[in-house]
């Protein structure tokens, strides 16, 4: 690869799982600082909104690191991780899952529905700045 070749191009998958770990936490974190400033201005229901909206983005981000394992070990011709029939039905268990949280949070909570879009939005943004960080690395 020549010199002018981006650092994300030549990520490992341990440094793949490390970046979506990362994510994870800072979605949480960034998830739950917001989530008690919107509480404390705005309403438990908003609050608790953008709370639920952070906790499917984090567990969204911890699937598609499951998915990306199981890829890139198909991918490379390697043994599938254990499990692989099992975990694909987990994801599509979750999104289920995923789908009643958001609507008993809507029906719930009673605060302004723009926060659960922006608390879904998260992982979106957490991942963007860790791209971006990898970029400029």
């Amino acid at each position: 690869m020549s010199e002018l070749t981006p650092a994300i191009a030549n990520l490992s998958d341990d440094a793949l799982q490390a970046l979506l770990k990362s994510a994870i936490y800072k979605t949480l974190i960034l998830g739950g600082l917001a989530s008690l400033v919107l509480t404390a201005s705005s309403g438990w229901g908003t609050g608790a909104l953008f709370a639920s909206g952070t906790l499917v983005s984090a567990a969204s981000i911890f699937e598609w690191r499951r998915l990306v394992r199981i890829i890139n070990s198909r991918m490379r011709n390697q043994a599938a991780p254990r499990g692989v029939g099992l975990s694909i039905a987990f994801i599509l268990l979750r999104l289920v899952v995923f789908g009643a949280v958001i609507y008993g949070s809507l029906k719930c909570f009673r605060g302004s529905p723009i926060a659960l879009v922006c608390g879904l939005s998260l992982a979106v943004i957490t991942l963007t700045w860790e791209a971006l960080k990898l970029l400029r690395g």
